[in-house]
């Protein structure tokens, strides 16, 4: 889920790049800029920053691993060939 602030943050500079004369709708309009962001960051199916990292220290050491099998899988494949 996308961090609310940012969402805030998107919605504050789009109502401050509104013309002074629709003031009189800013409430409206920023609960509706709020809604439709919302709903579209939702879409993209995003994870967070927490996410990612965990998730490519993951990948991280399960390459580690999988170096490690292929140099094994190597000096046996050696050792037999001899």
């Amino acid at each position: 889920m996308i961090n609310p602030t940012i969402i805030e943050s998107i919605t504050q500079s789009l109502i401050d790049h509104l013309p002074n004369d629709l003031a009189s709708i800013k409430s409206e309009t920023e609960k509706n800029f709020r809604s439709i962001l919302q709903q579209q960051f939702a879409k993209l199916d995003l994870v967070t920053r927490e996410e990612f990292d965990v998730q490519s220290a993951v990948l991280a050491r399960t390459r580690e691993k999988l170096d490690a099998l292929e140099q094994t899988l190597n000096e046996l494949t050696k050792n037999n060939n001899t």
